[in-house]
């Protein structure tokens, strides 16, 4: 379920090294990306944890600075040792919460979020429809292979493996006066 298949990363292999350290550190592992910035090539690790006081399905993270600075630096001396694995040159290894529009990446992922406003891409059109392509609407869960998504009155069911990007849609609102 990645767009970015031009990329050199050995993305299960990377996944296979950060998971354990992910899980010494008591983070979830949400998704490794390779791409590239102004000042070079980054390998972006997004990690994730749930927050006890958090209403289940409720974005953000208790995901710490600390959590941060632990796992880049015992992934940096995993990924070291595992050199192969890694495009080869300079990169610059970045380690981060997900943010307010976290990706779904994993099937849990469509579990977890159950009931938040999503945004799904997929490589072919959407199931019902001729030609779209992507999906904004009310996640209603994933069963079995199938992801359900509401868009007002209209319920999508979309076949995971078509699935090449999805996020939770974030919207700010303003305190009362």
């Amino acid at each position: 379920m990645n767009a970015r298949n031009d990329s050199p990363l050995d993305k299960p292999a990377i996944e296979a090294i950060a998971e354990p350290v992910c899980r010494a550190h008591g983070v979830e592992l949400v998704d490794v990306v390779w791409t590239m910035d102004r000042g070079g090539p980054v390998l972006r690790v997004l990690i994730d944890r749930e927050r006890p006081d958090m209403t289940p399905g409720e974005p953000g993270s208790g995901v710490s600075i600390d959590d941060c600075q632990g796992v880049s630096r015992d992934l940096s001396t995993a990924l070291d040792v595992h050199e192969k694995v890694v495009p080869s040159g300079r990169y610059r290894l970045e380690v981060s919460s997900p943010g307010l529009d976290r990706p779904l990446v994993k099937r849990r992922d469509f579990e977890r979020f159950a009931g938040l406003e999503v945004k799904v891409q997929t490589r072919v059109p959407v199931p019902g429809t001729e030609d779209r392509k992507k999906v904004q609407g009310v996640l209603r869960g994933l069963d079995g292979d199938v992801v359900r998504i509401e868009e007002g009155s209209t319920a999508f069911e979309i076949p995971f493996g078509d699935i090449v990007k999805a996020h939770v849609v974030y919207r700010f609102t303003r305190a009362a006066r």
